[in-house]
């Protein structure tokens, strides 16, 4: 099972300005959730809180297992991006994706009291298109959820600190 590495090399640590609920580093409300490489896929290992809980209070709740799998894609698409440019996470000109379509499977109840880890890779990479596949893995390393998000290059305007909507 992995483990978190150094704090450097989390993708959401380099992605200056993020305030997305759940990959966000600058949204001390969302899920904080945290990224990186180990080899050609990306680990996410997130421990759900007791209000991330389902209708049963053991389990963790449907919407927020999507946000941990559709934020950890996207966030993999963006550091993909840059790794095929040859530059690291915020070097350069800003690279910035979003979710264009996510599509989540729910194996069996995740339990909320144990961290989880979502092991992700790339299978596709088009012009302005990355899809990825996802599996969420609870704390005993059973298969509990698995994805496919597709995610889009999006304008720098997107990362605009005061909105895009303004």
């Amino acid at each position: 099972m992995s483990t978190f590495p150094n704090q450097s090399d989390f993708f959401q640590d380099l992605m200056h300005g993020n305030h997305c609920f759940g990959c966000g580093a600058w949204n001390d409300k969302g899920l904080q959730i945290k990224s990186f490489w180990e080899g050609e896929e990306s680990i996410c290992i997130f421990t759900p809180a007791e209000h991330h809980s389902a209708m049963p209070p053991d389990v963790m709740n449907g919407g927020i297992i999507a946000a941990v799998i559709d934020c950890h894609c996207v966030c993999t698409s963006i550091a993909d991006a840059y790794r095929r440019d040859g530059r690291e996470i915020g070097q350069g000109a800003t690279l910035w994706y979003a979710t264009a379509a996510l599509t989540v499977r729910y194996v069996r109840p995740t339990p909320v009291a144990h961290t989880v880890t979502v092991r992700a890779h790339v299978v596709n990479v088009g012009n302005r298109k990355t899809v990825l596949k996802a599996q969420m893995f609870d704390g005993g390393g059973t298969l509990t959820a698995d994805g496919e998000v597709v995610s889009v290059r999006v304008p720098l305007e997107w990362s605009n600190p005061t909105g895009l909507l303004k």
